[in-house]
């Protein structure tokens, strides 16, 4: 079996964390759009494995989660007239779970706004932490319901509810791709007792930027867009690994999974392709070769 050059494996996967398009790497690298698409996969089952399994009893005080939108294929109202749209086309929604001292991405979810795509970030939260925090959410009612299932009274839970006011009447492009204006705040306790000082978002909206900037399938208003919803998943996996075990978080100045306690060292995507290799499956055994009867002449 054809294996990809080490140093060549580490500079595909390098691209992808920074933001580069598919194709470009192919360019770059001087490899097939293939070759990077598998890579993307391997790489991708590898990034969920590592963090399943690594991101485990987190000490926090502080978590903060939000959700950012994009899309696979189409967006939801164009699905209906998109030629051969695939299982998963539409808008998706990634939920994060920040830890607001370390910076450490403690948990994730890809799937739509619905209250099951809630549920499931909570619960997976839940089972990543070792202790009692205080947690924040915005102003969506789906958090409600997950964090008491998820939860109970065990948290100090409260939503920060930003108030937003219109920037103008018509269709224009400044009213079509700016955000509403945040005309004010309201901090509700819902659960516990949480400290109004720290019940805050920022640290997560602010992460959800960094994704925005760093991956090519979250840039707005081009066709560097995800195709297929697990290649989606697989470049978010792949990101979050890449964030939380091989950066240096410039005010931490070190990853945020040393800050959290998770690692002593600094990783590099050698451990990621390390994995990768782990959960490759084992060559098949080469049987005899069988030499074919060939008639003279």
């Amino acid at each position: 079996m054809n294996k990809l050059p080490h140093n060549k494996r580490v500079q595909i996967l390098a691209m992808l964390c920074e933001g580069s398009s598919m194709r470009s790497i192919s360019r770059v690298a001087d490899v097939s759009i293939n070759t990077v698409s598998k890579l993307l996969v391997e790489a991708g089952e590898a990034a969920l494995a590592i963090h399943d399994e690594t991101v485990r009893n987190v000490k926090a005080s502080r978590v903060q989660c939000d959700e950012i939108w994009s899309f696979c294929y189409a967006k939801d109202k164009n699905v209906p007239a998109a030629k051969d749209a695939p299982e998963g086309a539409g808008d998706v929604w990634t939920w994060t779970a920040i830890d607001a001292d370390t910076k450490l991405i403690v948990s994730y979810f890809v799937g739509d706004r619905s209250g099951q795509s809630a549920i499931a970030l909570m619960d997976d939260l839940r089972a990543r932490l070792s202790n009692r925090v205080q947690l924040t959410t915005d102003g969506h009612k789906a958090y409600l319901e997950a964090v008491e299932g998820a939860f109970g009274a065990d948290v100090d839970y409260a939503q920060l509810v930003k108030l937003y006011g219109n920037v103008g009447g018509g269709k224009s492009a400044e009213v079509r791709y700016s955000p509403a204006e945040c005309t004010g705040i309201r901090k509700v306790a819902i659960e516990g007792n949480p400290d109004v000082k720290h019940v805050s978002t920022s640290y997560v909206e602010r992460q959800n930027l960094t994704m925005r900037m760093s991956m090519r399938r979250f840039t707005r208003l081009t066709n560097g867009f995800s195709k297929k919803l697990d290649n989606h998943i697989h470049a978010l996996a792949l990101y979050f690994v890449f964030y939380n075990f091989t950066r240096i978080h410039k005010t931490l100045r070190m990853s945020p999974a040393m800050a959290a306690g998770i690692t002593d060292r600094l990783w590099s995507l050698d451990d990621v392709i390390a994995k990768i290799d782990e959960l490759a499956p084992a060559p098949k055994p080469r049987g005899p070769y069988k030499k074919t009867n060939q008639r003279d002449g």
